[in-house]
């Protein structure tokens, strides 16, 4: 059975060009996140998360370390994209995600680079930190579809992201995978200078989890649609992750997909923060495993 993808109709209802023009008018002055910091991004101004106008990718290969739904066979086609505006203290893609490390990709070359990771077999086109990217991703979207892209698009973020440009991407990603830092003000001021992270990934993924529901899985076990929500545990937040697992289960769904993970290790400028110089003992992550099946997330897993 065809799973397809629910950009290929928006685009056909001709709705993916006036989302376009609504997305493009928030990159200059830039509100596209919750910083909305201003920035003339098309002038050559650049802001809190300092990307470029153009958009830049690291890398863009079939990975193989994703989560089971979407790796599947042959790898989730992700694409690797520089700069981020959460700027984790603690950030363990900071060459990336900080320093910027990449090359300047067109939207046409963009639309290329989706046409070959499908090409190669990927099951997904996956894009990493697209945040501050999201019109260009949009409008290399329209190229890639006359070039016959037909599988779904994966929205890989830090979770702090504008809830108004998430609404406007409604019928362009099938599948989103926010992470959810942390839900005490305190721990993202510290670590993220976020202290509105809490109250603004809560009503972001509200509304990924009301577009697409919680996450359907093809016949082979392959993600086609719906909301894989991830934790990244932190040494001494035992407590917010708990605090994370709640809100999930009462607030989003018990059926939510969730991966608690533990491959947390000390990066950047971690050695600045004492109580986050350690990595997860196999014993916390056990207890927050345990205790995400005890109020009752049945597919809470680890990867």
């Amino acid at each position: 059975m065809a799973h397809f993808p629910s950009y290929l109709e928006t685009y056909s209802r001709g709705i993916l060009d006036e989302r376009l023009g609504e997305l493009a008018t928030l990159l200059t002055p830039c509100t596209l996140c919750p910083r909305k910091c201003m920035a003339d991004r098309k002038g050559g101004e650049r802001g809190y998360c300092n990307a470029p106008y153009e958009i830049y990718i690291s890398s863009a290969v079939p990975h193989f370390g994703e989560e089971d739904p979407l790796t599947g066979i042959k790898g989730s086609g992700t694409i690797f994209l520089t700069h981020c505006n959460l700027r984790c203290a603690f950030c363990q893609n900071y060459e990336t995600s900080i320093l910027g490390e990449g090359i300047a990709c067109s939207s046409a070359a963009l639309s290329d680079v989706m046409i070959n990771l499908q090409d190669r077999g990927c099951h997904n086109i996956n894009f990493v930190t697209p945040t501050h990217y999201v019109p260009q991703i949009v409008r290399a979207l329209v190229p890639a579809i006359k070039k016959g892209l037909t599988i779904p698009l994966v929205y890989n973020t830090s979770g702090y992201d504008s809830p108004e440009v998430i609404e406007l991407l409604d019928g362009i990603f099938d599948i989103y995978m926010p992470d959810i830092k942390f839900l005490d003000r305190r721990l993202s001021s510290r670590y993220c200078r976020a202290d509105d992270y809490p109250g603004i990934v809560t009503a972001v993924v509200k509304e990924m989890h009301r577009q697409v529901g919680d996450l359907v899985m093809d016949e082979n076990g392959f993600a086609t649609r719906g909301l894989i929500i991830r934790h990244l545990m932190m040494p001494s937040c035992a407590d917010d992750t708990k605090a994370v697992l709640d809100f999930i289960a009462s607030e989003i769904s018990s059926g939510s997909y969730v991966n608690i993970m533990a491959q947390y290790r000390p990066c950047h400028q971690a050695a600045e923060f004492p109580e986050i110089t350690r990595g997860i003992t196999s014993t916390e992550h056990g207890k927050a495993i345990s205790y995400a099946r005890s109020i009752g997330l049945i597919r809470a897993s680890h990867h």
